[in-house]
């Protein structure tokens, strides 16, 4: 694996892990490598200094994780990463409504189903109370509650 630092055309830092370098070379020219804060897919690695191993009779080389850059006085880091949980809950929510069943506010009722059997096995997302969540979690009916976008936002 390989960590690379990148910038967007927008001036945005990030870095992402790839398999190797002719992975990131393939995603980033088919248009898969976006920044997570604006979603631009104009994308370049940053300069960077690589590890470099030395011979087996040096000591050995580690790889000391820098310290983050200093805040911006006008509070640009807050928004910098809002803008990146705010993208990988948009995409979360995109995946789940593409890829499950939406079953309004009978989601307890139905998960129930599904747990013991009288409703066939698949994905769902739709409303609970606290109550009715916290009757699930005691019947050891796993589920997960995640924030959700805003329609207009997604």
């Amino acid at each position: 694996m390989i960590r690379y630092t990148l910038k967007c055309d927008q001036g945005h830092d990030f870095e992402a892990w790839f398999r190797n370098s002719a992975t990131y070379d393939d995603q980033a020219s088919a248009g898969e490598v976006r920044c997570p804060d604006c979603g631009s897919v104009k994308v370049s690695k940053a300069l960077m200094a690589p590890a470099v191993a030395r011979g087996r009779s040096s000591a050995p080389v580690v790889n000391t994780p820098q310290p983050p850059a200093p805040a911006p006085e006008s509070g640009d880091a807050r928004v910098h990463y809002a803008g990146k949980v705010r993208e990988m809950l948009v995409e979360m929510r995109r995946h789940i409504e593409s890829n499950a069943d939406y079953v309004g506010n009978k989601f307890a009722d139905e998960a129930r189903k599904i747990h013991t059997g009288e409703a066939e096995e698949r994905s769902i997302y739709g409303e609970a109370t606290e109550d009715e969540a916290e009757a699930l979690k005691d019947e050891g009916i796993e589920f997960g509650q995640i924030p959700w976008v805003p329609k207009d936002d997604a």
